[in-house]
């Protein structure tokens, strides 16, 4: 595995933490308690990888339901619970961030997640101590698909974006990483892909497990395409 990246952007739920099918139980849930009635395919299309103000006026503009203002503190305190029993980082993440840090490779977390569930979110599967350079979209004006979340994370981690590679799960963070002039790489090792159909651009290079990073790695030169 070489070092032909000056930085490596993580996005965490789905990429990091095998969270995203929690997420959508709990929300799917507390919506059907509110009278909406949604599954987990339309969290997957509509709510993968963007922020809970987005959610939210997807179900307020879309399904014609304004939720309560208390709603997001319910949802993240409940899925936070969910999270303190059930939550498990990607398998082989420990060991992949760990070979990173051997070849001096500078990596940090770029995130739609609220800064407290980040922060317990790596806490409980045992990644902050390795991941101590964390930007969600509460810090940036616009969350993705916007490329600012990258593009912030790149400059205060003091990289030229084009020297950046980003490994994303969803849409909106592949178009968010394309958007900010960053290869990337789509992670499809997360519990919430096994069944899902994969749209996007076919240029992408994808990774189903993270024992297959130095390969991928090695295949891969910052500055060139992906």
């Amino acid at each position: 595995m070489t070092r032909d990246w000056d930085l490596i952007i993580f996005d965490c739920d789905g990429v990091l933490i095998d969270s995203e099918v929690l997420s959508a139980e709990v929300l799917i849930d507390l919506l059907a308690a509110e009278g909406i009635e949604i599954d987990i395919d339309h969290v997957r299309r509509n709510f993968l990888g963007r922020s809970f103000p987005t959610v939210a006026r997807h179900i307020r503009e879309e399904l014609g339901h304004a939720l309560d203002p208390a709603f997001e503190s319910l949802y993240r305190a409940r899925l936070l619970e969910r999270f303190e029993t059930d939550l498990k980082p990607m398998a082989g993440i420990a060991a992949a961030l760990e070979r990173l840090a051997g070849k001096g490779v500078p990596v940090c977390v770029a995130t739609s997640s609220s800064p407290p569930r980040v922060a317990r979110s790596l806490d409980i599967v045992g990644l902050a101590t390795a991941l101590p350079h964390v930007f969600t979209a509460s810090q940036v004006a616009r969350g993705k698909p916007a490329p600012d979340l990258f593009l912030f994370a790149a400059q205060e981690m003091g990289a030229a974006p084009e020297r950046a590679l980003v490994f994303e799960d969803s849409l909106p963070g592949l178009e968010a990483a394309a958007a900010a002039g960053m290869a990337a790489v789509r992670y499809t090792g997360g519990s919430h892909l096994a069944t899902a159909t994969l749209r996007h651009d076919p240029a992408v290079p994808l990774l189903a497990h993270w024992d297959d990073l130095p390969s991928l790695l090695d295949r891969l030169r910052a500055g060139a395409p992906a």
